[in-house]
This record gives structure tokens, C-alpha cells and sequence, in this order.
């Protein structure tokens, strides 16, 4: 299973997450051409070698309008003046970039982490809340930029350490903060954190919400075979490397913990459940299937089942209230083994088929993708069995 292990000995922030990824993705040059072809207005990425206590790793500068992040807060501060932004700022500005849906998605996704956590730390609804830090389009290409990457990374799982989220107090807009800062805390609700002997703030509420939306897992690293390694740097110098490290590789097949949704339905059509199905699917399920079932009042009707990623619970909530007719819905949580899959191309006569690869647990099957075998057969009229993939 082709995973990504972040390793957060430093805390986490979006530029150091994105520099870790570049590294993973092929190198400066690479990972500078997909940033940049990104097209956010005014925006441009450069990818750099950064050195910190003597290992050599990259550092990603985000360029508005020709200055640095910290050239604007400088000038802001001798200007006396902010610039804010509202949560449907924020969605306007992603929804505006030519993204494909699944990065639009994440990159919003990510967004509201951080809105709902603002929220409640500074007690005001979601609609009032207006970003300081993290509402720049400094922030904006570091929360896009790392879901491109990870999207084109392509990876089965996504799992990180334990967070260093450091100590001591911070300096924001809204004055002096403990260490973590509390939108920061909330976000990280539920996840292993841990405060070293580095004294500052190590993980930013948008490095905080990135591993938090991606991350299934939060452990020692597993058993890999490592393909390749990235490190991202940080902007400041400690004791320390300041560094998130970003480890590909494969592991042995893979276990895991999934949700599994289920509700009774007896009142929806045949179409509106098809719609209900498709909806899950398209917002990232793992699988959603019906049943038909007998109900009380010897009433005909379906189960419907979705099965979910842990984090992806509460949204597939919302989709099974919004699209169902039901009003309620049973949770399950079960262990999921999978094998490890890899995706590979062959070429026939009649043109490229892709085929999926399984292996682990002592075993290795493959299979053609429907889709490509269906084409050639119509366009060549023949059969799906006379098409012989070697």
C-alpha cells in the first residue's frame, strides 16, 4: 500500500508540509512547474534548497504580488492596517481556481477546520468569523499547493507521529496566547500531541487542520519500504532541524479502522436512492451498497449501508440526512485488511488497458479495468472474452 508517513518531531506548518511533499514529488523544479500551474492570481511559488542544522532540505516561498509573507506583515504593521477574510472569501477564492473537484474539495474541507476552531475559540459564528494569519493568500496557496501535491502523489494512506506543538506563548492579532494557540488546541482535539523543551509556537492552526483533514493515523511509523524522503523546512532556527519529514514507501498490504452507516428506508424511490448512493460515492465513501429488507407492517424496504473513513464520518452524516428520508442512522466500526494495490498499463493490439494489481497476504491477482476492456470491445466488435491481456 503506497503510504505517506509525516514525521512532526517539529510541529507542522502549511509551507513546511507543501516543501516535504515537493521533495517527494521529484525535486524544486518539478513541484515549482504544478504549483505554479496552479494559476492563483498574483501568486507565485518558489521552491528552494533550505538548509537547517547541517541537513539540506526545501523551503517553498509563496510570492504575493511580488513580496514574501513576511514583507507583508511588515509593511502592515507599518501601515497599520489588515487585511481580513471572511470563510465565503475563502471558497470564493478556491472555487475560482481551475482545480481538478477532488482538491477543490480538500482545500475547502481544510478551510473549515480552521473557521469552525477560530469559532469556537473566539465564541462568534462561523459567518462572522474573519481570518488573520490564516486568512492571507499566503495561507490560501499553502493549504491549495499541499492538496495538489498530495493528490498528486496519489498515495493509498496518509498517517503522521505525534505532534511537538511546542511551548510557551505566541504574538497574534488578537494578543498574547498560550502555546498551543486555542484554535490551534481545537483543531487537534483527539490527536496525540505532546510539548517538548522548544520554547515558541512549532505547529500553525493551518499545519494543525492539513494533518488533521489527511492524516487517517497518528503513530510510530509502521514497517515501510521507503522509496523516498522529503524534508520541509521551516523559516526559523532552533536547537533542533526545524523540519517536518515526509516518508514514502510501501507497506505490507494494510489494517485499518473504517465507520459503517446504516439506516433503514421505506418511504424513497427507487431514482432517489440511486441519487442518495451516488452522492456518497462522489464525496469520497469507500463503498455504499442497498439491501432490500422487510420492515414492520410487512412493509417492503432498504437498508442502506455506506462505508467511511473515521474522518470522513460526519460529512457522510450530513449527505445520508440531506438525501435520505430517514431520521436516524447506526454507526459501526469495524477493522478493514486490504491488500495492497498498484496500478500499471498494458498495451494490446487494440490499444492501453489499465490493470489493477492486489498483492499481500500470500497473494497476487490482477484484473483489467472494465471501463477500458468495454471501449475496445465496441469499437471493435468483439467480444469482452476475445481480448487477451498478457
Amino acid at each position: 500500500m503506497k503510504t505517506i508517513y509525516f514525521e512532526c518531531n517539529m510541529g507542522a506548518a502549511g509551507d513546511m508540509l507543501m516543501s516535504a511533499l515537493a521533495e517527494l514529488y521529484g525535486g524544486a523544479d518539478e513541484a515549482a512547474a504544478l504549483l505554479n500551474g496552479i494559476g492563483i492570481p498574483n501568486v507565485k511559488y518558489e521552491v528552494r534548497t533550505s538548509v537547517k542544522c547541517g541537513i539540506t532540505g526545501t523551503h517553498t516561498d509563496v510570492f504575493v504580488n511580488g513580496a514574501t509573507e513576511h514583507e507583508h506583515m511588515h509593511d502592515e504593521h507599518h501601515h497599520h492596517h489588515h487585511h481580513h477574510a471572511g470563510m465565503r472569501d475563502i471558497e470564493e477564492i478556491i472555487s475560482s481556481l481551475t482545480l481538478p473537484d477532488k482538491v477543490r474539495a480538500d482545500a475547502i474541507n481544510v478551510y473549515r477546520l480552521i473557521a469552525e476552531a477560530e469559532s469556537r475559540a473566539h465564541g462568534r459564528e462561523i459567518t462572522d468569523i474573519h481570518f488573520h494569519e490564516v486568512g492571507t493568500m499566503d495561507a490560501v496557496a499553502d493549504v491549495v499547493g499541499v492538496c495538489t501535491l498530495i493528490n498528486a502523489l496519489n498515495a493509498d494512506k496518509i498517517i503522521a507521529s505525534p505532534i511537538n506543538v511546542g511551548s510557551g506563548e505566541v504574538h497574534c492579532a488578537h494578543g498574547i496566547l498560550p502555546v498551543p494557540a486555542p484554535a490551534t488546541a481545537y483543531i487537534l482535539r483527539d490527536v496525540p500531541i505532546y510539548s517538548g523543551s522548544v520554547t515558541g509556537e512549532l505547529c500553525t492552526p493551518t499545519g494543525a487542520a492539513l494533518l488533521k483533514y489527511f492524516a487517517s493515523d497518528f503513530c510510530p511509523m509502521p514497517v515501510m519500504r521507503v522509496s523516498s524522503i522529503g524534508y520541509g523546512m521551516g523559516t526559523k532556527d532552533f536547537d533542533a532541524a526545524n523540519c517536518v519529514r515526509a516518508i514514502l514507501g510501501e507497506t505490507e498490504g494494510g489494517h485499518d479502522k473504517v465507520t459503517e452507516l446504516c439506516c433503514n428506508i421505506d418511504d424513497m424511490t427507487g431514482e432517489a436512492v440511486g441519487f442518495a448512493v451516488r452522492a456518497l460515492m462522489e464525496a469520497g465513501a469507500l463503498d455504499v451498497f442497498t439491501t432490500p429488507i422487510g420492515m414492520k407492517k410487512n412493509r417492503p424496504g432498504i437498508l442502506l449501508s455506506c462505508i467511511c473513513r473515521e474522518e470522513d464520518r460526519d460529512n457522510m452524516l450530513r449527505l445520508i440526512f440531506k438525501h435520505t428520508t430517514t431520521i436516524g442512522v447506526r454507526e459501526h466500526i469495524s477493522n478493514r485488511y486490504v491488500l495492497q494495490r498498484r496500478d500499471t498499463t498494458v498495451t494490446t493490439p487494440y490499444g492501453d488497458v489499465r490493470v489493477k494489481t492486489s498483492s499481500g497476504y500470500g497473494v497476487t491477482r490482477s484484473k483489467a479495468e472494465y471501463d477500458d476492456l468495454e471501449k475496445i470491445a465496441r469499437e471493435n466488435d468483439l467480444a469482452l472474452s476475445d481480448i487477451k491481456i498478457q
